[in-house]
């Protein structure tokens, strides 16, 4: 039995491994849960799993999850920072996976790295922001850090086949997006309905405008740089619009592993949940022969410049992918919330990489400093319409 602490138990990834902790009752127990604001689906997931301890996002929310509960779990629960880092830190648990979205992830996970967890990683940003000390913590106190997004899950699943020191490149695959064949003309007419409809997943509304803009696969490129110690130099991109192949690596000697698969998050979940089993989840076969017209191509970084401008910084090095992503959390906000266009994402994005710079990322204080120092300017960009 595999205790399991759950950061993000109402968004998309969180419900599916509460599904699979469903289907497999006698293999995971869940032991701490871990919300934003949908108070309802966690009292209900709450009254389900049982957890010894849960956690929400502020006060206000604590209090009426309060009222929702029965009486046996209203001293179990905590709210904040606090809160949700002491759930990702519970003595109970022997993995703490992270579904939260976005730069909130970094510090619970943090601190179950610090309290001995196993992570169950779905929260790329943890490692775009702070890469290089995330890794070395898990070193340092020798736990296992498993992917949960599909691309990362292919890829170590790719890398169980060969040796490291014989890897040549890794490549991660990207569905396009609902754009893939919009001219840059129509991206200015874009609607946030248009795209948050994403052609092959079912993923919360940020993941899914980051999908949109490309924004995304740069986020898994930094996050690929660092949890597979690979250089910028040595991780490529493919549009691969029918998300068969989740992502390849190549070898020295020309070999190339891919993973497929059909496009359900519970496969790379579980795989992380039970490593280095794979347990029967009943899904159905991918069917080869439907599959004959699978299409590869070259990502265009002049309708979609949220990824070179990943790859920039992710080549600039110290807190220049915090930026980024802080000024890209800032922007998706502000699309989804109709006030800004969706070109005007990666615009935002630019200016406050070329405006937020200095600092190193061996230290969390500067780069947690830098992340609000880009949430701030990139706001006032926002505000102004000055971009």
């Amino acid at each position: 039995m595999k205790n399991l602490s759950l950061l993000g138990s109402t968004g998309s990834i969180g419900v599916n491994v509460l599904n699979i902790a469903r289907q497999f009752p006698d293999r995971f127990r869940v032991c701490g849960l871990a919300a934003g604001r949908n108070v309802k689906l966690l009292s209900d997931q709450v009254v389900e799993f049982r957890p010894r301890l849960i956690s929400v996002i502020d006060e206000f929310h604590a209090e009426e999850l309060y009222r929702m509960l029965p009486a046996e779990f209203k001293d179990r629960v905590r709210c904040g920072n606090d809160g949700t880092e002491a759930v990702a830190a519970m003595t109970e648990a022997d993995m703490t996976v992270c579904a939260v979205v976005g730069a909130a992830g970094l510090l619970p996970t943090i601190a179950a790295i610090e309290a001995g967890k196993d992570i169950g990683l779905a929260n790329k940003e943890t490692l775009v922001v702070a890469g290089r000390i995330v890794m070395e913590k898990v070193r340092e106190h020798g736990i296992r850090l498993l992917p949960i997004d599909s691309e990362h899950s292919a890829i170590f699943q790719a890398l169980e086949a060969g040796r490291r020191e014989d890897v040549s490149r890794l490549i991660l695959t990207a569905s396009g997006g609902p754009f893939l064949r919009t001219s840059a003309a129509d991206l200015k007419n874009v609607t946030r309905d248009d795209a948050l409809s994403h052609p092959n997943w079912s993923m919360g509304p940020k993941i899914t405008i980051d999908s949109a803009t490309l924004m995304n696969k740069g986020l898994e490129v930094i996050e690929a740089r660092w949890l597979f110690d690979m250089e910028p130099g040595s991780i490529n991109v493919t549009v691969h619009p029918q998300s068969i192949v989740h992502s390849l690596v190549e070898y020295q000697d020309g070999s190339v592993l891919a993973q497929l698969g059909i496009p359900d998050m519970k496969i790379p979940i579980s795989y992380a949940l039970a490593y280095p089993e794979r347990i029967p989840l009943g899904l159905k076969s991918l069917n080869l022969w439907q599959c004959s017209d699978l299409e590869f191509y070259e990502p265009d970084y002049n309708r979609f410049p949220a990824l070179r401008l990943a790859f920039e910084a992710l080549a600039s090095g110290g807190v220049s992918t915090a930026v980024l992503n802080a000024a890209n959390e800032e922007a998706v906000a502000a699309f989804l919330d109709l006030r800004i266009s969706f070109p005007d994402i990666p615009a935002i994005v630019e200016q406050t990489m070329a405006r937020v710079s200095g600092g190193s990322d061996l230290k969390l204080a500067e780069l947690l400093e830098a992340d609000s120092e880009a949430r701030a300017f990139a706001q006032s960009l926002i505000q102004h319409g000055s971009f």
